[in-house]
C-alpha cells in the first residue's frame, strides 16, 4: 500500500545543478538549482524554474543566457553554499575559490572545476506561479576528458553528480550501475522475478 504524501515538490531523482549568469555589471554569479531537466531533443533544450525574487532570475531575464553546470561530490559543499546565499550580497567564486570562466558560445559564466557544464540561450520563459521556467536552448556541451569512459563519452561513475532529497533536504551521490537502457526491458519478465 501507498502512504499519500498530498500535492508536494517531491519526486526521485532531484538534480543539483549550478547556474551560471552574469549581472547588469558583468560580475559572474552562480545559484545552485533543484527545480530543472531535459525538455526537448530537437532542438535540444534544458529548463529550470527560478523565483523572481533570486539575483539569477533578473540576470537570466537581461542576459537571455545561462550556463548549467554538474557539480562533482566533492564539490557538494560550494554547491550547497551557492544555494543558500544571494549574489546580491557575495561574490560566490572569491568565496568558494572556483574559478568563473567565461562562456565562448553564451553570455554567462561556468565554474572550471565542476566536470560537466551546458551552454544555454533562453528561447522562452513562463511564469507558473511562485516560479518561472526558462528553456534554454542547448548551444554546446562540455565534459572533462577525465570523467569519460573508454568509450569516448561522460561516465557517470566519474562525473559523480549529487542529487538532491527535497523533503529531508539531504544531497545523495549516484548509485551503481544497474542495467543496459533500451536493452534490459527487451524481455519484461525479468523485473516480475525480482
Amino acid at each position: 500500500m501507498k502512504k499519500s504524501f498530498g500535492a508536494k515538490t517531491l519526486i526521485y531523482p532531484t538534480p543539483v545543478w549550478c547556474v551560471g549568469s552574469y549581472d547588469t555589471h558583468g560580475n559572474p554569479n552562480v545559484m545552485t538549482i533543484a527545480w530543472g531537466g531535459i525538455c526537448c531533443s530537437s532542438p535540444p533544450c534544458v529548463t529550470i524554474s527560478l523565483r523572481k525574487a533570486t539575483y539569477t532570475y533578473g540576470n537570466l531575464m537581461e542576459r537571455k543566457a545561462y550556463t548549467l553546470s554538474v557539480p562533482s561530490e566533492s564539490h557538494a559543499a560550494a554547491a550547497d553554499f551557492f544555494g543558500i546565499v544571494s549574489g546580491r550580497t557575495e561574490d560566490k567564486f572569491l568565496r568558494t575559490g572556483l574559478t568563473p570562466i567565461r562562456s565562448e558560445l553564451v553570455d554567462a559564466p561556468f565554474a572550471e572545476e565542476f566536470p560537466m557544464v551546458l551552454e544555454c540561450r533562453v528561447i522562452h520563459h513562463y511564469q507558473i506561479g511562485l516560479h518561472t521556467q526558462f528553456v534554454g536552448e542547448i548551444l554546446d556541451v562540455k565534459v572533462e576528458e577525465n570523467t569519460l569512459g573508454d568509450d569516448g563519452k561522460p561516465d557517470i561513475e566519474k562525473v559523480r553528480p549529487i542529487i538532491f532529497s527535497p523533503d529531508v533536504q539531504t544531497y545523495h551521490g549516484v548509485g551503481s550501475y544497474v542495467g543496459k537502457a533500451f536493452h534490459m526491458g527487451k524481455d519484461p519478465s525479468v523485473s516480475k522475478k525480482s
